[in-house]
């Protein structure tokens, strides 16, 4: 042994086997000789967030450009980042009418519209935006496609068309007015010869009614009716029409028709762009649309009553019940349609049929269930009630 070996100091036994719980120490830190030693350190990768870039098919002004952002919120809120959802407003990368294709060829991940703007692809398209829908409101219909197979049949419609796209409906919408007018509509053959704004199968309905329809998007309805280019048009509600500038151009509007009663909000993802989405992201889509088909119901109910005072009170606008006499025109050119598409179209008259043995049984029900709230109002807000004020408490 070397003088140099004998000066070296003598290790302690309890030093010369590392301890278990020094080891793992050592490991956890990532201590130099770990790798070594056998066990190398193995680093998960960390997956990013997924963005997407939709498009809605309304003006950045409207409040249906906004109910699309709230669904956008929420499914980016509920996420927690994990997925992240941008929504442009129509015409931002393509026309309001040019949604489908855009977001089936991928152009888009996804988008916010209604299904009666994909009239011209498929006119069934339609059936599940405009029409009478066998007496259903936009909540009934909403249940049968959920649960009455109105959404197996939108599959497969899409899938007849190429359309390679997820799609969920949601969002009930209130019965739609007949319109904005020079004058008011006293009867049907009022329309004959009149240039008038409508979508989807209602185009078939105001045609036979006698008028010149031309289908606009929503941005550009007024524009048209400023410059002469319609006689009357209609679009949806007391806020979007207000915002969109309808009581500039008229100061008529008739309230409640047949054509679009029941009508609901689409919310679509490009197919292989959602079908990529793990299973937690698509249970959160899910759940944010049945959230916000809740939420937009509720806001729509407080921002349209407060806008249909606002029309009356500072915009001067005059709103006429539509006469019973043209709501039973429409049900009677209805019939007619579904009658002559049906013969045209196989899917046309299967989708008539599911939505009409549905209807038959839930409208019974909610007729025979449901009070007529008509009394009550007429008991609180009518006579000597409506001047009447609850009392205030004192102190």
């Amino acid at each position: 042994m070397s003088d140099k070996q004998k000066q070296l100091p003598k290790v302690p036994q309890a030093e010369q086997q590392p301890s278990r719980r020094k080891f793992l120490a050592a490991a956890t830190t990532g201590a130099v000789g770990v790798a070594a030693a056998g066990f190398p350190m193995i680093a998960k990768a960390q997956a990013g967030p997924t963005s997407m870039r939709w498009q809605s098919t309304w003006p950045a002004k409207d409040i249906f450009h906004e109910y699309a952002l709230d669904f956008a919120k929420k499914v980016n809120d509920m996420s927690g980042g994990d997925l992240k959802i941008d929504v442009l407003p129509a015409g931002a990368v393509v026309p309001a009418f040019g949604l489908l294709e855009a977001v089936s060829k991928g152009t888009l991940d996804g988008g916010h519209g209604v299904l009666g703007y994909h009239y011209g692809k498929q006119n069934a398209l339609a059936l599940w935006s405009t029409g009478p829908m066998f007496g259903m409101d936009a909540n009934m219909m909403l249940a049968w496609h959920k649960y009455g197979g109105g959404k197996e049949l939108l599959t497969k419609l899409y899938a007849s068309i190429g359309g390679n796209v997820e799609s969920f409906l949601y969002g009930p919408m209130a019965t739609q007015p007949l319109g904005w007018f020079k004058k008011p509509i006293t009867k049907t053959e009022d329309f004959k010869g009149l240039k008038f704004r409508t979508n989807g199968l209602a185009i078939d309905m105001f045609t036979a009614m006698g008028a010149a329809v031309n289908a606009l998007p929503g941005g550009e309805i007024v524009p048209a009716m400023d410059r002469g280019l319609l006689d009357g048009a209609e679009f949806n509600n007391a806020t979007s029409d207000r915002i969109l500038g309808f009581p500039d151009v008229s100061k008529v509007c008739m309230l409640q028709s047949f054509h679009q009663s029941a009508e609901t909000f689409e919310i679509m993802f490009n197919k292989p762009k959602y079908d990529a989405l793990p299973g937690k992201l698509k249970a959160i889509i899910a759940g944010a649309v049945e959230a916000s088909s809740a939420d937009m119901s509720w806001k729509s109910v407080d921002r349209y009553s407060k806008d249909y005072v606002e029309l009356q009170t500072k915009d001067k606008v005059k709103f006429y019940k539509t006469p019973d006499a043209i709501l039973q025109t429409q049900l009677k050119l209805w019939d007619e349609i579904v009658a002559k598409k049906s013969a045209e179209n196989a899917l046309f008259k299967e989708i008539v049929a599911s939505q009409r043995a549905f209807a038959q049984r839930a409208v019974k029900w909610e007729q025979d269930t449901m009070v007529n709230r008509r009394l009550a109002v007429n008991h609180f807000f009518s006579g000597k009630n409506a001047k009447a004020a609850p009392a205030k408490k004192k102190g």
